[in-house]
């Protein structure tokens, strides 16, 4: 039985969330609570003291993947195979305590859960999910998922790669592009068009034919890995096909679980951005007085905890929704839009804040809305997620 946690505790000074204005923790249960302390105690140890320098560099650091994997992150609302099996919430509360830290690091438990892993989970076979499941939940395998295309990123039916029977065998030929964590991944759930429609194919990356590349530089992720895949006569088995599903409807499944982290996780991102310029204000002097002494100042702290507030009470619903089974498509492209739009506000108000120091890295506001540039774009533009939601709302579809 799970127990609500006690309000007036999180109402009291210095317990409080920075930017709670509306007792927020008083919704969440003793053991989301405690899931998210423990998650961001991680945080606090393992990403803050190096995302500047990771950040700087363009590194990823792989060295923290089996924390990630014994904290339970991997896979976290999987079940079955050694995945955790947790709540959408939970997960959810995860995503944004890992963007606080950098959208990268959250991308990373994205990627591999709710893509490669949801793909392998919702539409593999058996024997699918018992060789790769196990090692992909323990950190012991990096997954990629494959489905964008250099000139197919809005409209994946529209993709290029094409997977053809050759006897026995399946023959893949095509480029993806934008493809997390290829070049260190050492199973890739690649999507292609058949003869009889788009599938799914778990696809080693050690096979012959098959060729990642990091995309460089960046001004944006730069704490992440993005890819082009090259795939030239990559031959398969009969069995690396995905059995369960044929069409859009397989990737764009595991996209809505991607969606839904991001939701949550956009929100970790403005957050960490409006504490750093609540702290930088408090301290820093102008004309003798702190910044947050000002009017203009707190009218801009305040509005950024207005949709910090709200976005977190909509990633709380809809993460509600989820655990309930009654989360549609269209509430997932509300909250990505919505979060992911204010967030990035949020992230550049922040950095006014901060001044000319807002342009070091010493500070988080800048990196988290250069991050943010790509999350607003990756798993459903601005643009097809206000279609989704046009659509929903006249019953015509604009899109073409």
């Amino acid at each position: 039985m799970t127990t609500i946690a006690a309000s007036p505790a999180h109402l009291d000074e210095g317990t409080a969330e920075p930017a709670d204005l509306i007792d927020f923790d008083s919704l969440l249960t003793a053991e989301e609570i405690a899931l998210r302390g423990e998650v961001r105690a991680f945080v606090d140890a393992q990403i803050r003291p190096h995302i500047s320098e990771w950040y700087e560099k363009a590194h990823f650091p792989l060295e923290i993947v089996p924390e990630m994997a014994k904290l339970g992150l991997l896979g976290m609302h999987l079940s079955g195979y050694g995945c955790p099996g947790r709540s959408a919430v939970e997960y959810g509360l995860a995503a944004a305590e890992l963007e606080a830290g950098d959208s990268g690091l959250r991308t990373f438990v994205s990627v591999q859960g709710s893509l490669a892993m949801s793909a392998i989970a919702k539409w593999g076979s058996a024997e699918h999910k018992q060789q790769w499941l196990p090692q992909l939940a323990a950190g012991e395998v990096i997954g990629c998922f494959g489905l964008t295309e250099p000139t197919a990123g809005s409209d994946p039916s529209s993709m290029k790669t094409f997977a053809r029977l050759d006897g026995g065998d399946w023959v893949l030929n095509g480029t993806k592009r934008w493809i997390g964590l290829a070049t260190v991944a050492q199973v890739a759930v690649i999507w292609a068009m058949t003869d009889s429609g788009v599938r799914g194919f778990v696809v080693p990356t050690d096979i012959p034919g098959f060729r990642a590349t990091a995309i460089e530089p960046k001004l944006s992720m730069r704490a992440s890995i993005q890819c082009e895949i090259e795939l030239t006569d990559v031959r398969l088995p009969a069995d690396a096909v995905l059995p369960d599903v044929v069409g859009l409807r397989g990737p764009f499944s595991c996209l809505n679980e991607a969606r839904y982290g991001i939701v949550w996780g956009a929100m970790g991102a403005a957050r960490d951005s409006f504490e750093a310029a609540l702290t930088y204000s408090k301290d820093r002097l102008q004309f003798d007085r702190p910044l947050a002494g000002y009017q203009l100042t707190q009218l801009k702290l305040v509005d950024m905890a207005m949709e910090i507030n709200k976005g977190f009470l909509l990633a709380l619903h809809l993460g509600r929704l989820k655990d309930a089974g009654r989360l549609q498509n269209h509430h997932i492209s509300a909250g990505k839009l919505n979060n992911c739009r204010e967030a990035i506000a949020v992230a550049r108000e922040a950095r006014t804040i901060l001044g000319g120091n807002g342009v070091t890295l010493e500070y988080s506001p800048l990196r988290h809305a250069n991050n943010l540039e790509s999350v607003r774009t990756y798993e459903g533009t601005d643009e097809i997620h206000t279609l989704i939601l046009g659509q929903r709302l006249t019953g015509v579809s604009a899109f073409r």
